[in-house]
């Protein structure tokens, strides 16, 4: 009989990775909470408009990524390929930008769908931590959220990415550029696909991938020669606060990022230990979004950061994280009365804080300590007919190998102090 297997694209999270992946979650998530961030889900799938809307029809997350599908009752639906579109119109739904002071502060985390050609790096399936920043125009809250970034991967052990850093502009100064750029592209060797892009937005064109689209690239107008006067400030104060905050980046004017909602801020972490998936995360400010998914006018500035993506840098530079043993004890009975005891003491010492496991389905003692080992617990606790005639259980130190028998009431006590 064939056994069913992960779809293509897709992997499953397994112990003892998973622990690893759960850590540079906790990772990311934590300068976020302390930083005034609350926590928000949203479903897997939302109206497919929101997302052609929001992420742009012109993409290819649109074009060719999305998982959409139709569903009995005749809505149009897809799986969700980014967050910041759901989060967005998860606050509005809920008015949260009329509820408390501006801005909204939320993040997330989650997995998203875009479907891709599999390789290492890059999944039809993923999982992103995200933050979003809502209703507020601030240079700031742009380098606050490129700092809280920059603090998780350092938090982490990372030391070898890089920050990119550019201004897409804004509805001012934009169409200036976006007009010089078209009549730029218009005049080089392009399919019949990009061309089209150039008319509806030929600054993902920038953002092309191919060789062949690239070299004819060299001697594009730059967006950074378009910039008006309060633009250019903007992005200043920007890259002068990371600057005092210590956070070194590049500046990289071909950065374009590959949503059609940015403004004013974007930026990119890269690791260059990944090959051609060497982007680990990235975001930018995204001031016009809430109006395009019929809000009303909502500034606001994000990132995801990919988890996967992450867990391959800290591999690339051989970092080893810190993961405590999720057992702190293990139990070990000889016998079916010995199991009842130990039983009720393995609830007793869960009930007190100690992460707690034992040998289930009647194991020898050596079964039973070969299980003990691969928990990665602290302490073993053995008990046996002997052991329970006296009152008494064996508590093996595991790092040591040195035993010592301990009365059985006074177990919970001993091992809540010497695992503090």
């Amino acid at each position: 009989m064939n056994t069913f297997k992960a779809p293509k694209g897709t992997y499953d999270l397994l112990p003892p990775d998973s622990a690893t992946f759960l850590a540079v979650r906790e990772a990311i998530a934590a300068p976020l909470r302390n930083s005034g961030y609350g926590y928000i889900e949203t479903p897997g799938f939302e109206n497919i408009e929101l997302f052609a809307r929001g992420v742009g029809e012109s993409t290819d997350i649109v074009t060719k990524e999305m998982y959409a599908f139709e569903t009995k009752g005749g809505d149009r639906l897809a799986l969700r390929p980014e967050g910041t579109a759901s989060v967005l119109r998860a606050a509005l739904e809920a008015n949260l930008h009329k509820t408390g002071n501006l801005p909204v502060k939320l993040w997330y985390s989650g997995s998203y769908y875009r479907y891709e050609r599999p390789q290492k790096g890059r999944y039809r399936h993923f999982s992103q931590v995200g933050a979003e920043a809502i209703g507020a125009e601030d240079p700031a809250l742009d380098a606050e959220l490129i700092i809280l970034a920059d603090q998780a991967y350092r938090s982490l052990g990372l030391r070898n990415f890089r920050i990119l850093l550019n201004s897409l502009g804004d509805k001012e100064c934009r169409p200036v550029y976006r007009a010089a750029l078209q009549e730029f592209l218009r005049g080089l060797d392009l399919d019949e696909d990009t061309r089209r892009r150039i008319d509806i937005n030929p600054l993902r064109v920038l953002d092309d991938k191919r060789a062949e689209v690239q070299k004819q690239l060299d001697g594009a107008p730059l967006l950074s020669d378009y910039l008006c006067d309060a633009c250019r400030a903007y992005h200043k104060e920007v890259r002068e606060l990371l600057s005092a905050a210590g956070v070194v980046f590049e500046d990289d004017v071909k950065l374009v990022r590959g949503l059609d909602y940015y403004t004013r801020t974007t930026f990119e972490f890269v690791h260059d230990g990944l090959g051609s998936q060497s982007a680990v995360g990235g975001g930018g400010r995204y001031d016009g979004l809430s109006e395009m998914i019929g809000g009303p006018a909502l500034p606001s500035v994000g990132w995801a950061l990919g988890v996967d993506r992450t867990v391959l840098a800290l591999e690339a530079e051989g970092v080893e994280l810190d993961i405590p043993a999720s057992t702190s004890v293990y139990a070990v009975a000889l016998g079916d009365e010995a199991k009842q005891r130990l039983f009720a003491l393995v609830t007793e010492l869960r009930k007190a804080g100690v992460a707690t496991d034992m040998a289930y389905g009647g194991k020898s003692m050596k079964a039973g300590m070969k299980n003990a080992n691969r928990s990665g617990a602290r302490f073993a606790v053995i008990a046996g007919e002997r052991d329970l005639a006296e009152g008494v259980v064996q508590l093996k130190d595991m790092e040591s190998g040195g035993q010592e028998a301990v009365a059985m009431d006074a177990v919970v006590t001993l091992l809540k102090d010497k695992l503090v």
